[in-house]
């Protein structure tokens, strides 16, 4: 597997992002991930999706922190500062969750608080299943866990054929259409910095891809297994999505209808807020998360 990385210049001088840089080795790849807050506090685990980086948790990791938490954010590979292998057959779910599932075991995370928005989610929530013991609370923010077995729209299929084929896949200009908000010139810049070439972009090309849309998918037979875990979760699960998202607008019903654990929990719509609400309405979730936490 060939692997690249992008500059660390890249990294230098950006917008509201003031982290200091962390890695965790994961076998043949290195994860980045931002630490912040009292490492004694149970950690919040905020995974972000396609095709952003632990930047879309700038404004939210304050608020976390002020409050007394510790605030984990990992680029998942291929993003952001982690390791980016070169081909996008380098990527599968199954890998990405195993990424992950070190990262968790190498940093020793425990009654782990996860965020998961996007493949955060589909990742997180594979996590949450499969390694129980070490979660505690879950808040699914504009996401869900697919099995294939509901056919694919045909504005995702689109989208798998334009990221897999466009000539230049503009990350920040695909995170700016979707947000509900304008952004600013810096911002975009700062989605754009870990990927100056074409080169780095293999794995948000390999994304859509990724996402089962059929009932055989290498995926689904785990994303099954990982529902009859959900189904009997009886720990808090809150939800937390967007009012502006076409791509997962009302999917929280159906975490709300079928796992034990969103009852009595304080559910709440995002207003004004697209498929990347923590860039839309940041600070707000933040303090969403803080009043639930406490």
């Amino acid at each position: 597997m060939e692997i690249l990385r992008t500059p660390d210049e890249r990294f230098a001088d950006l917008a509201g992002y003031p982290f200091a840089p962390h890695y965790v080795d994961a076998g043949e790849v290195r994860i980045h991930y931002v630490d912040e807050g009292p490492a004694d506090a149970a950690p919040v685990l905020l995974l972000h999706g396609e095709p952003s980086w632990s930047y879309l948790y700038r404004t939210m990791i304050p608020v976390l922190v002020d409050a007394g938490h510790r605030c984990v954010a990992p680029d998942l590979v291929g993003f952001g500062r982690s390791d980016k292998p070169a081909a996008m057959s380098d990527y599968s779910y199954q890998r990405h969750v195993d990424w992950m599932r070190a990262l968790i075991i190498s940093l020793d995370l425990r009654n782990i608080v996860l965020f998961g928005q996007d493949w955060g989610g589909l990742i997180g929530l594979r996590l949450a299943a499969e390694e129980e013991h070490h979660f505690a609370r879950i808040a699914a923010a504009n996401t869900f866990l697919p099995t294939g077995d509901i056919p694919a729209g045909d504005a995702f299929l689109a989208w798998k054929r334009y990221a897999e084929t466009t000539d230049r896949f503009h990350v920040g200009g695909i995170v700016k259409g979707g947000c509900a908000s304008e952004l600013d010139q810096r911002v975009i810049d700062g989605y754009d910095a870990p990927f100056p070439t074409e080169e780095l972009k293999a794995g948000a090309r390999a994304f859509p891809g990724l996402v089962p849309i059929r009932p055989d998918d290498p995926a689904s037979e785990a994303n099954r297994a990982a529902w009859k875990v959900l189904e009997a979760w009886d720990k808090p699960f809150l939800t937390l999505f967007g009012d502006s998202d076409p791509i997962t607008r009302g999917g929280e019903r159906y975490f709300q209808r079928t796992v034990p654990g969103c009852a009595g929990q304080p559910h709440a719509t995002i207003e004004h807020a697209g498929h990347f609400l923590q860039e839309d309405k940041g600070p707000e979730i933040g303090a969403h998360l803080v009043r639930w936490l406490a």
